[in-house]
């Protein structure tokens, strides 16, 4: 760039050309705006206010040597393709005219203000890196210092009122949203207190998000056996930062086994008690028991009792959780692909427990499918399996989602023949389910679905027996981005 720090267009070479023509274009009057690829440039070029975008010959010889050059050009990765333009020595003062024109034109003002665009992003660059430097010094004092970057600024203690039914059951069919009562500047992280844990076939799912945006912060998709009958602290990677708003927090599970949340004193304010969309008894002015802990905004926070760290960042998604409603879950149909005719039903829905029995066969897939049950913007699904008998012989369980107007039993025989789904479809994989103890099967998206999607449970033999193999699947949870979150990534 030019010390002065404004451009001329003539400062700028836009046009490629060999050595051998120098006279001849400097007799045209252009050679300003030429960079000359020598014998010396060749090697390596060297490209300075130059970004050539045709290239000039008068003569075969000339043309020869300028295609040479050229490769020495391509080298650099950072040039286009540079077409090449014969010009005639007799009309030659015309084109090169003609070029002039349109180098110190139109082009020449547009590559005037790339290379503006492109030296005010160079600057940008260092200045990041000064801040990232300066915020990571920073960081390193605190923790020098010993200084605590992590404070507790809120709390609601548990409390048992003897008349507790208990929220375990409302919490694996749907979910309590909490709001928090303080400002989401520099908040750090939340703890949760749990007054049961089971040893396992439960998992606990805490997101949090913005109130005002509706943006997601975090999740976290926390399995039981890493859970504590105390509190547990759900930890951010930093905290809090880009002005002051308010934060939801929205907990439900998933699997067999129901996880113990603890209700905290009952409050005056309604605002700020637990809240779901289904009346429960225990949740009458009661918030949950937590606790918000504060530190510096954008720096990690200290170590904790029992720390969780988020299973996924959500940085300005705009998320929400929904399940399949029991009268959606009623619609399915079987779509079966095996050689074996049952005497019994294969696939039905259970009303009472909104679950979805798919009993597998000797042979082929025995599959359900429930029509547009997904919808766009999904980006994950988990449900529970079991085999719903004592004496059920195990079974392979798996997932799979087709367009909403594809041939269910055509994506279910494209499974059995091929062993895989087809490009358009979403398979989950087989699971191996027993008796003795309920299974998680989660799947998740690279990316949010575009339009509905069908939604099949497969289920298949293990072993030469199906006796009792009643594979019951539940819990279907599924998370999507809102149609802001899926415009902006578009």
């Amino acid at each position: 760039m030019s010390s002065g720090g404004k451009q001329s267009t003539a400062s700028i070479k836009l046009i490629a050309a060999s050595d051998i023509d120098r006279d001849n274009l400097q007799k045209a009057g252009i050679d300003h705006l030429v960079v000359f690829l020598g014998d010396g440039i060749r090697s390596q070029p060297i490209l300075k206010n130059t970004f050539p975008l045709i290239a000039v010959a008068f003569s075969d010889e000339a043309e020869a040597d300028l295609k040479d050059g050229l490769v020495a050009l391509r080298r650099l990765a950072t040039v286009p393709e540079v077409p090449i333009q014969r010009l005639d020595a007799r009309n030659g003062a015309e084109m090169c005219a003609l070029i002039v024109a349109l180098a110190e034109g139109g082009l020449g003002r547009l590559s005037l203000f790339t290379a503006s665009m492109s030296s005010e992003l160079a600057m940008l660059r260092r200045e990041r890196e000064v801040l990232f430097e300066n915020y990571r010094a920073l960081e390193d004092a605190f923790q020098a210092r010993n200084w605590e970057p992590t404070t507790e600024v809120f709390g609601h203690d548990p409390y048992v009122d003897p008349k507790d039914e208990g929220i375990g059951q409302l919490l694996s069919s749907a979910y309590v949203e909490q709001l928090l009562p303080v400002s989401s500047q520099g908040v750090a992280g939340i703890a949760l207190h749990l007054h049961s844990v089971p040893k396992d076939g439960a998992e606990l799912v805490v997101t949090m998000s913005y109130v005002e945006s509706r943006e997601g912060v975090a999740e976290w998709s926390v399995p039981a056996s890493k859970l504590v009958a105390s509190w547990n602290f759900f930890s951010l990677p930093r905290a809090c930062g880009l002005g002051a708003k308010t934060l939801r927090l929205r907990v439900s599970t998933t699997g067999h086994e129901m996880i113990g949340l603890s209700l905290g004193f009952p409050i005056a304010s309604e605002r700020y008690t637990a809240r779901t969309e289904t009346s429960h008894p225990d949740l009458d002015f009661r918030p949950l028991a937590f606790r918000v802990f504060t530190g510096l905004p954008g720096v990690k926070p200290a170590r904790m009792p029992n720390m969780i760290a988020p299973t996924d960042l959500l940085d300005g998604q705009f998320i929400e959780d929904y399940r399949l409603a029991p009268d959606l879950l009623s619609r399915i149909v079987d779509v079966s692909v095996s050689p074996v005719v049952p005497e019994f039903q294969t696939v039905r829905f259970l009303e009472h427990e909104h679950a979805v029995v798919c009993h597998p066969l000797p042979s082929g897939i025995s599959a359900g499918a429930v029509s547009r049950a997904v919808e766009p913007g999904t980006i994950s699904f988990s449900a529970n399996a079991v085999i719903d008998h004592p004496e059920g012989a195990p079974a392979a369980v798996s997932f799979l989602l087709a367009p909403a107007n594809a041939n269910a039993r055509s994506e279910v025989a494209e499974l059995v023949r091929t062993g895989s789904a087809k490009p358009s479809a979403f398979f989950s994989g087989w699971r191996e389910v027993g008796p003795d103890q309920s299974i998680n099967i989660n799947m998740h998206m690279d990316e949010p679905v575009r339009a509905h999607m069908d939604l099949m449970i497969l289920s298949r033999a293990v072993t030469g027996s199906v006796d009792f193999s009643w594979l019951k699947v539940s819990g279907f949870r599924l998370v999507k981005q809102s149609g802001e979150a899926i415009n902006a990534r578009r």
